[in-house]
Parts: structure tokens; C-alpha cells; sequence
């Protein structure tokens, strides 16, 4: 390949590229492969268009970004710069290998090209989240507690001047930036403190430093070299043993939720998500707090575990639709733990919702609503991946915290550095947290396999080994509660779950037994030598003597009622106490009369009657024809099929082969006789754009909405919006030609 000459356009200077070059640029910038373009000079076109440009600059880090900078202040959109001039710049800043490298990264991206000498193209000034020059002037010794006592010290008119650059562009005209100023006109006084810089003699601009203090944003970055964000050091191990803790504590509220929800679904608001009472419904029955709980609302959504609809069986009540637990929701619960976690992990990289926003009021004033699509944001798995690829690159144990983590990110993606603010970073560290993915502010081993790209089988080992083995017993205490030191498994936890209530999760959950539990079992059949059996067979404790009694004294009243199903029917060994159950107030309105000494009737249904006669003290048991007890408990309620939700999907990048299709397809265009392709829209953009700026003449190929095929010679205006306003001597005045239909672009020196 020969060198670049000083000057060179990008077009000459991408065909003088080997094919491989050619495709790692569109590798790196796959939207100038949709659609393929037509020819070399329309790859350049669009590659210099204002919003692949921006698309480019999205994941460029400060110090390329300043790179940029510093070449529009060298004017080198106009003309090609040494690239002496732009280290003399801003090389004492940075290594000059890591300026060689932001350079060379730059030019693979054809945000730059040349050799020695180098341009840059004009669209970059736009792409760039500050004002040019904003970076390589503006001296960094200037921190922001001083800024904020700066501004503390400013009168009305000299803040009023502020916020109107603040608002608006930070560059602005005026005749009291000129010399000779009286020194006690506000824009002197600003710029005397520091607070603006003056440009040119009628000219200043407000110092990024400024904007940023005054609209509450954490400073910087100022550096050419990536900060620092380790916070803390911790052994790996510890970290791991935090986020399966965590894990642990994520998969049982993920249960307690699905549950809960299986009982009593949520109606849908109307405008989107769940309403705030069903929410504190919500929170008062599962004892997850708020916040938390719109977590995990969120991930099962995307998870699939829980979706809107109508449930089977249905509410009837007419406010449907609901949210409830989906068909999938049964194979999560059981599945093994590693397994689960990783669904709801890798869910959670990708969420398309920010659930850090709920309860948060909107630009509108109302809050952000759990499940609404008002959290809906394709940039949240990007801030998400990107936190988690900070934190990859920085070795095992080494953590973060929220302020050092936001000045880490800010750096890496200047261009999102309104959204990665230590807030909204906070909140996905918390995030993070909760789901087992960070242990005390650093990466968890299993989600470095994740990021690594590695199975999910991989990934579910890694987790398996750091989650603590399932054990197999528990500690029954004096005052009835049962002490589990670690994660139960699944079959015990399930009868351990019939017999008793959680009182207190955590690493060690604490369940409470009580009479309530006791009959809760004897209904779904179990017996009280079972219960016994149960309790001595898994406490590593003497079973209590008052668990013992407390179990025969429920057993012996259990069931001496028996409800059957007529509509329905009660029967008693014992007249007095079937006599004494019927004349109960609380049974009373349900209609029963006695049919026999053991027998009575009633009009409600069993489970209605089953219920009255609880609430009057009774302890009754549900019998089926033939006498034996059964569970009439309702089961859970299911939504068929879960109903997609909005997701994100990047654009894909085309396979290695089919971008090598295209670079063919450009070189035969290439070699092609002058005039066999079709022109480009994007490359007759480039041309007329040009002859604007250099006001010159060109004889353009146009095609009317009649389909009549004209050549005209006119002189372009400006290029905008996809039409092409220029002077047409012919007419003698100003007209529009729509881009589109512009079939060839010729200097009229040349035709």
C-alpha cells in the first residue's frame, strides 16, 4: 500500500486499503453494511454521515475521544496534520504508546485516516459529548469543591449568564468579553474567576468543568489515563461465599414471590405494570421490601416466570388481566439452584427495565410503576455490561464502590456519562448484588465465565462448587422453632415448609411451628406418628417435649369433624360437639341443620364451611366419599403462555464471509468502467455537501417525479433533511431536489 498524501480524501485512501483492513472496519461499524454500499466512495460517504459518526464515537473511551478533540482544534477536518503536531498537543498527558494505540484504533475505525499525516472527519465535532477544544485547552488543575465555592460567590446577573450556557450552547458572543471591558461587568468578573474562558475577542465559552458542577453531574473525566476504581480487597473465596449467600437468599424470595402470586394474582393497571397497593400487598405478605421486590418482579418477567394474562384457574372478578406465575414458573422451582440462578443471572445482564427507577417520580410526576413499560430502556443492558466488564478487568477480590466505579465507567464511555452518574451505578451495584453477582463491591467467579462467553453448563459447574452443599438435617429449639444452618435440600425443605413458617431467612433460616402448622399437615393427610417420625429422624436435637404434646393435642382434635361434599355435609363421632359446632355464631349463616346425632348439612360449600368453623375454634378435616382426608387446598393459578415483553436486540454484526462477499463487490465496482454503478444517496450527500462548501458549480443527473431524466447545472446551497436546496441559473432562483432522485454529481468543470 502506498503512503497517504497530506490531503488525501477518505474514499482514495480506504481503496488503497488490503481487504482485511477494509473488513475489521466494518467489523467494528456494522451499520455501513445495512444496506451493503454500492461502491468505495459510498463506504466513505456514509462513514463521514453525521450518525455513524455518532454511532462510531458510542464506545470510544476519554483519551480517543480527546484524540478527536485535539485534531478539530488542529483544524484537521479541513487539512491533513502531522501526527508531531498532535503529540506535541496532548502527549505529555499520556504514554506515547498508548497515543500510537488510541490512533491506530481510531483509524481502523476510519474516524481517521492517513499515515504520518492525518485527518479527521468534520462530523466528529458533533459526536463529541463537549465542545471542541474543551478538552485540550482547559487547563485540569481546576477541581470541583472549587468550582462550587466559585459559584457560591457569584451574583444574580453573573448566575443568570451561566445558567443560559448551561441550558443551551456553552459558546457565546458578546462585546463585554472584548478588551477594555469595564472589569466589573459580569463576563469580566466571570472570566477573572475562572468561571468562563474566553475563545476569541468577542467570543467565551463555559469550561466543561462548570457545566458539569452546575448540573449536578460528578466532575471529569480530565485525565488521559483510565482511573483507578478498586475500592476494596477481598479473597476470592469470600467474595464468592457473599454472592451465593446472596444467591440463596434471591432463589427463596423468588420462590415466596411465585407462590404468593400463584394464590392471588395481581391485576394489571390499566396504563401498564402494577399498581402501589397491590405492591404493599406485596411487600406485607412475602416481607421483601419494596424495592427489592420490584427487582424480582422484573427479573421473573424477563425470565419468563411470571407474565400478564388470564390465569387458569380465573379470578372471575372482571379485573383482569393479571399478572401471575407462568407454566415455566413450575420446572424453575425444580430445577437445582445453580441452574436457577443462572436463568435469573443472565436475565438480568440483558433486562431491558431499570428497576432502580420504581417508586421514582418521572419527567410527567407520576412514579415509575414495577412492571410498567415506563422502565423500558434498551441502554440499561449496556451500562449493565459495562459495569460487569470493569469489573472483569480488574483482577479477583479487588472491588468497587459506586463513586469510584461512575468515574471508571464516565471514563470508558464519555458519550453515556449522564446515565453512568454514581446513582443510577449505585443502583446497579445493588442490583448486582442482591442477584449474586457481586460479593462485596467485586466479581463473582461464576460470572467471569458468563462475561467470558463461556456454556451454560460452564457457568452452572462454577456456580454449583461455590454455593454451599445441601444439608440434611435441622435444629429444633425449647420454644418450638427450627434453627437450618445452610441451604436444606429441596424434598426436606418442602415437608419442613408444610409443617412450619419461615419467621426469619438469611443464612440461617429460622422457621416457627405452631398449632396453625400442625393442622395445616394433618389436612394434607399426614398423621401425627408421621409428624413424629419426621422430627426425630432430621433435628441433630432432642425433639421438645412441648413439640411432642403440642402435635397429639392437634392430632386429637383433628378431624373429630368431618366436612364432606354435598353442598355440603359435616359429621361428629361426638352429638354434643357436632351441636355445639352448629350453633356456632360463625357458622350460623351458612344454613346447617342436624340430620342426625352425627350428622348435619349445609348450604355453602365445603370450603366455606371449612373456614367457619376454624374461625369459631374448630379444628375440622376435609373428607373425601369414602372417608379419607384429603387437601382441598386451591391450586395455584398459572398463565398459559408468558406474553413477550419488549426486549433489545443489538444489531448484529455480519459473519467474516459475508463481509468479505461485500469488500469483493466494491473492488469489482471499483474496477468497473466510470458510470457502471448506481450512485449512492449517502455519496451524492458527500459531493454536493463539498461543492457547497467550496461554492462551486456541478452538472447533476436528475430524475422528476414524472420519471423524466434531466441533467442541470446548479449551484449547491446547503444539503438537509435528504434535500438538496441550490441555485439553478437556468430558472434564475432557489430550488429543492430530493436526494433520492439525484442520479450523478459532475464538477461543471468537468462537464
Amino acid at each position: 500500500m502506498t503512503e497517504a498524501i497530506p490531503g488525501v480524501p477518505l474514499g482514495a485512501w480506504l481503496a488503497e486499503l488490503p481487504d482485511e483492513r477494509i473488513i475489521r472496519l466494518l467489523e467494528l461499524r456494522p451499520d455501513l453494511t445495512q444496506p451493503p454500499p454500492g461502491s468505495i466512495a459510498a463506504l466513505a460517504a456514509r462513514a463521514q454521515s453525521r450518525q455513524s459518526v455518532k454511532a462510531a464515537t458510542d464506545d470510544l473511551d476519554f483519551l480517543r475521544l480527546a484524540v478527536l478533540d485535539a485534531l478539530l482544534l488542529l483544524h484537521a477536518e479541513a487539512a491533513a496534520v502531522p501526527l508531531t503536531k498532535l503529540f506535541a498537543s496532548i502527549g505529555e498527558r499520556c504514554s506515547e504508546d498508548e497515543l500510537v494505540a488510541a490512533v491506530d484504533d481510531l483509524r481502523a475505525r476510519a474516524l481517521v485516516w492517513g499515515d504520518t499525516s492525518v485527518r479527521v472527519t468534520s462530523e466528529a465535532a458533533a459526536a463529541l459529548p463537549w465542545y471542541p477544544g474543551q478538552v485540550t485547552l482547559e487547563a485540569t488543575d481546576l477541581d470541583a469543591t472549587r468550582v462550587a465555592e466559585l459559584l457560591e460567590g457569584i451574583d444574580l446577573p453573573q448566575r443568570e449568564l451561566l445558567e443560559r450556557l448551561v441550558d443551551g450552547s456553552p459558546v457565546g458572543r458578546t462585546r463585554d468579553a472584548e478588551p477594555g471591558t469595564p472589569a466589573d461587568r459580569p463576563v469580566q468578573r466571570l472570566l477573572s474567576s475562572g468561571l468562563l474562558r474566553q475563545v476569541e475577542t468577542d467570543t467565551v465559552i463555559l469550561p466543561r468543568l462548570v457545566g458539569q458542577v452546575m448540573r449536578g453531574e460528578s466532575p471529569g473525566p480530565t485525565e488521559l489515563t483510565p482511573p483507578d476504581p478498586v475500592a476494596t480487597t477481598t479473597k476470592v473465596a469470600d467474595v464468592d461465599a457473599v454472592a451465593a449467600g446472596a444467591a440463596i437468599d434471591l432463589l427463596r424470595e423468588v420462590e415466596v414471590v411465585l407462590e404468593t402470586l400463584s394464590s392471588a394474582p395481581i391485576p394489571e393497571l390499566r396504563s401498564g405494570g402494577v399498581g402501589v397497593r397491590d405492591v404493599k400487598r406485596l411487600v406485607k405478605v412475602t416481607g421483601i421490601d419494596d424495592q427489592r421486590l420490584g427487582l424480582i418482579l422484573e427479573v421473573a418477567a424477563g425470565a419468563g416466570l411470571i407474565s400478564v394474562g388470564t390465569p387458569e384457574p380465573d379470578p372471575l372478578d372482571g379485573t383482569g388481566p393479571y399478572w401471575a406465575p407462568t407454566v415455566s414458573a413450575d420446572r424453575f422451582i425444580e430445577s437445582p439452584a445453580a441452574n436457577r440462578w443462572y436463568l435469573l443471572a443472565s436475565t438480568w445482564v440483558d433486562l431491558t427495565s431499570r428497576p432502580g427507577l420504581i417508586g421514582e417520580r418521572g419527567p410527567d410526576g407520576k412514579p415509575y410503576a414495577a412492571l410498567s413499560d415506563s422502565l423500558f430502556s434498551t441502554a440499561a443492558p449496556l451500562d449493565r455490561r459495562l459495569l460487569l466488564s470493569v469489573l472483569a478487568d480488574l483482577a479477583p477480590g479487588r472491588g468497587v464502590d459506586a463513586e469510584l466505579a461512575s468515574r471508571a465507567l464516565v471514563w470508558r464511555r464519555p458519550r453515556w456519562a449522564a446515565r453512568l452518574q454514581p446513582k443510577p451505578v449505585g443502583a446497579l451495584l445493588t442490583e448486582a448484588h442482591a442477584l449474586g453477582v457481586v460479593g462485596r463491591g467485586a466479581l463473582a467467579s461464576p460470572i467471569r465465565k458468563l462475561l467470558a462467553g463461556a456454556s451454560e453448563s460452564d457457568i452452572v459447574v462454577a456456580m454449583d462448587k461455590v454455593l454451599p452443599k445441601p444439608i440434611d438435617h435441622f435444629l429444633l429449639q425449647a420454644d418450638l422453632t427450627v434453627v437450618v444452618p445452610g441451604p436444606l435440600e429441596r424434598e426436606l425443605a418442602e415437608q419442613l415448609s408444610a409443617l412450619a413458617t419461615v419467621e426469619s431467612a438469611g443464612a440461617a433460616m429460622v422457621y416457627r411451628i405452631s398449632e396453625t402448622t400442625i393442622r395445616r399437615a394433618l389436612d394434607t393427610g399426614r398423621t401425627a406418628s408421621g409428624v413424629h417420625a419426621f422430627f426425630a429422624r432430621y433435628s441433630k436435637t432432642p425433639v421438645p417435649q412441648g413439640l411432642t404434646y403440642l402435635v397429639d393435642d392437634v392430632a386429637r382434635r383433628h378431624g373429630q369433624l368431618r366436612v364432606g361434599m354435598a353442598s355440603s355435609f359435616v359429621r361428629c363421632e361426638d352429638p354434643a360437639l357436632l351441636a355445639q359446632a352448629v350453633a356456632a355464631p360463625a357458622v350460623d349463616a351458612l344454613d346447617g341443620r342436624v340430620l342426625a346425632p352425627t350428622v348435619a348439612v349445609f348450604q355453602a360449600g365445603i370450603g366455606d364451611v371449612l373456614a367457619a368453623l376454624r374461625t369459631a375454634g374448630f379444628v375440622p378435616a376435609a373428607e373425601d366419599s369414602s372417608g379419607t382426608i384429603v387437601d382441598i387446598r386451591a391450586r395455584g393459578a398459572r398463565v398459559p403462555v408468558p406474553v413477550r415483553r419488549r426486549s433489545y436486540r443489538p444489531m448484529s454484526t455480519p459473519t467474516t464471509q459475508t463481509l468479505g462477499a461485500i469488500v469483493a463487490v466494491l473492488r469489482k465496482v471499483a474496477a468497473a468502467p466510470y458510470g457502471a454503478g448506481k450512485l449512492d444517496p449517502a455519496e451524492a450527500m458527500a459531493q454536493l455537501q463539498n461543492a457547497a462548501q467550496e461554492q462551486a458549480s456541478v452538472v447533476i443527473g436528475y430524475v422528476d417525479p414524472a420519471g423524466v431524466a434531466t441533467q442541470r447545472v446548479v449551484a449547491p446551497i446547503n444539503v438537509r433533511g435528504g434535500q438538496l436546496t441550490a441555485y439553478d441559473p437556468a430558472s434564475g432562483r432557489v430550488r429543492e431536489f430530493a436526494i433520492h432522485r439525484v442520479t450523478s454529481v459532475v464538477s461543471a468543470d468537468q462537464g
